[in-house]
């Protein structure tokens, strides 16, 4: 019979992700970035059919790829910022590879690096001035 207080134990657990390279517990640094594909390729890749893979690909322009983001972790050994690809294998089991770059054009909510080529130098320069003018701040 357990105790009543491990029994009554609400608290959520901290997620076991764990480093790669050192094997010590990782801490997030980041906000999660879901991750999406528009090929049947990477849907068979993840276990589906082809014909349930090419049928979701034809009724949606994007489809989600469920249980796998990137998200940044801080390891103590190290003493560095990583980013990894997070895939859930089971309730509480987690399967992180460092990220490569082609990864991060599946990302969702991810904003790209060099900005985007139809906006101009002085709009792009602009925009982020536009915090430091509107509070005072120069």
């Amino acid at each position: 019979m357990q105790k009543r207080c491990v029994r009554n134990r609400k608290r959520s657990k901290r997620r076991a992700i764990y480093c790669p390279y050192h094997g010590c517990y990782l801490d997030s640094v980041s906000k999660k970035y879901s991750l999406y594909t528009e090929s049947a390729g990477q849907l068979r890749s993840r276990g589906i059919n082809r014909l349930a893979a090419l049928l979701l690909v034809a009724t949606r322009t994007a489809v989600p790829l469920v249980g796998e983001w990137l998200e940044a972790f801080w390891c103590p050994e190290c003493e560095e910022t990583r980013w990894y690809h997070v895939h859930k294998v089971g309730d509480r089991e987690y399967k992180i590879t460092p990220a490569p770059p082609e990864l991060w054009k599946q990302a969702s909510g991810v904003t790209d690096p060099h900005g985007n080529p139809s906006v101009g130098e002085f709009t792009r320069r602009e925009s982020r001035n536009k915090g430091k003018k509107q509070f005072g701040r120069n």
